[in-house]
């Protein structure tokens, strides 16, 4: 296979979602085990709608996803293209005007309907004259542009559905060119992918129905088409779609929630595939585990709780070099025998912040018992302390008050953390120390 060149068009609207972002990772990763080139296109044609600061969100995205593009194109810098194309449409009699109303297409439709007929265009403005179409814009009206589809079967090998084939004789002749002389996403699009070179358009299921139209406009533009792949949608665990609205599951909101993006990558590749989801602990080895036609073509449910699952155990995994630089951009950076013991209990790497504060103090002890306290203390073990100090310091305390199990073990976190969960204070003692130790048993806060 030839180095594929494939593209992610979002449109700079809003904040992209976990949806959004399954199609880009599949592009990008893709492209990225293949030694190809991901284009980001802005499909911006729709001024009014369309934002620098969406764009600039999706850049950022982008890259906290570990997948920057390597070229970054926008429609709205490309429109002398679109009306190329549209002018050479036109002068193949592919691209018609049409002077009806949405009033008027909708009660042809309604009649349709009732006689028992699909409700497609029924190409009336093709038997305009030139008179016509001349009375109709002196009275105002401005033609929208149809495509006159040829009534024929298109074919094609899809990566994820297999076999293809759509009869364009029950299809209606799309509009591609809005009375204001603007652009539907369709003309646009093919018109890029044609001049980027796009090899394969990896993109929703919910874009199989454009599928047969965009490979006619192709071939009317004298081009191929490029390969296509149509993956399954991604749904919340509740069953319904996403969209730009559902902010917490838009990638700012997961990345400010403190995710990794490791973890939201591993999810949003794998779910809906033959694979298991799991955590993965690079792009190459996700990259790696891509098979288009191992994807079910059913919607795939995004549940939240799986993606903190899949957080936490990335945390549990990682090493202390990995986790090193971000803690010190958290005030946490406690040394690795801090990191090593605490990372086990959390679920976000930022909650290891709360633990640094736990070793390094104040902290507020919780003592129910001070005459317990008093003879903690009092066979609490020399310095230094390691990791076997907890052990001798709590066979001492047991020997001394007969006290043992919970109620040995609950009393002294207590007092030493002023919390009642936590890490292994086998490994937590020896970096809250000596001094702090006795200090709070004390019933001082240190």
């Amino acid at each position: 296979m030839s180095r594929p060149i494939v593209r992610f068009a979002p449109s700079p609207t809003g904040h992209i979602h976990i949806g959004n972002t399954r199609v880009a990772l599949l592009n990008a990763l893709f492209a990225r085990r293949e030694g190809g080139t991901f284009i980001l296109r802005f499909d911006d044609t729709d001024v009014a709608r369309s934002k620098q600061e969406y764009a600039d969100s999706i850049e950022t995205d982008l890259r906290w996803l570990g997948i920057p593009p390597d070229v970054i194109v926008r429609q709205s810098d490309r429109f002398d293209l679109y009306d190329a194309a549209a002018g050479r449409l036109k002068a193949a009699g592919r691209l018609y005007p049409c002077y009806e109303t949405q009033e008027e297409l909708e009660f042809r439709r309604k009649r349709q309907l009732a006689r028992g007929l699909p409700p497609i265009y029924d190409r009336a403005a093709l038997k305009l004259t030139d008179e016509d179409r001349a009375r109709l814009e002196r009275e105002g009206r401005r033609p929208h542009w149809r495509f006159r589809l040829e009534p024929t079967h298109v074919t094609w090998d899809d990566l994820v559905r297999g076999p293809c084939h759509v009869d364009c004789s029950s299809l209606s002749d799309p509009v591609l060119v809005r009375e204001d002389g603007t652009y539907l996403y369709t003309l646009p699009s093919v018109v890029d992918d044609i001049d980027l070179a796009i090899t394969h358009v990896i993109r929703g299921e919910d874009h199989v129905t454009n599928t047969a139209v965009q490979i006619q406009i192709f071939e009317a533009l004298g081009a191929a088409a490029p390969t296509f792949a149509h993956h399954s949608l991604l749904i919340t665990a509740s069953g319904e779609g996403l969209s730009k609205r559902l902010g917490h599951l838009s990638i700012q909101g997961l990345r400010e929630a403190g995710l990794e993006p490791q973890a939201v990558a591993s999810l949003a590749v794998l779910v809906g595939s033959a694979e298991a989801v799991r955590p993965v602990a690079n792009l190459d080895d996700l990259a790696r585990l891509i098979d288009f036609s191992h994807i079910s073509r059913a919607p795939a449910k995004f549940d939240e709780s799986e993606l903190e699952h899949l957080n936490a155990r990335l945390i549990h995994d990682m090493p202390y070099a990995a986790a090193r630089e971000r803690l010190a951009a958290l005030g946490a950076d406690e040394g690795e025998a801090f990191w090593n013991a605490v990372r086990g209990n959390l679920t976000k790497l930022r909650d290891a912040a709360e633990w640094a504060r736990v070793v390094r103090g104040p902290v507020a002890p919780a003592i129910e018992d001070r005459a317990f306290a008093e003879a903690a203390t009092a066979v609490l073990p020399e310095a230094p302390w390691d990791g076997t100090t907890w052990k001798a310091w709590t066979d001492a305390v047991k020997a001394a008050t007969g006290v043992k199990g919970k109620a040995l073990f609950m009393p002294l976190r207590l007092a030493l953390t002023g919390l009642d969960h936590g890490p292994e204070l086998g490994a937590l003692l020896p970096l809250i120390g000596p001094e702090r130790a006795r200090a709070r048993l004390s019933g001082q806060a240190a």
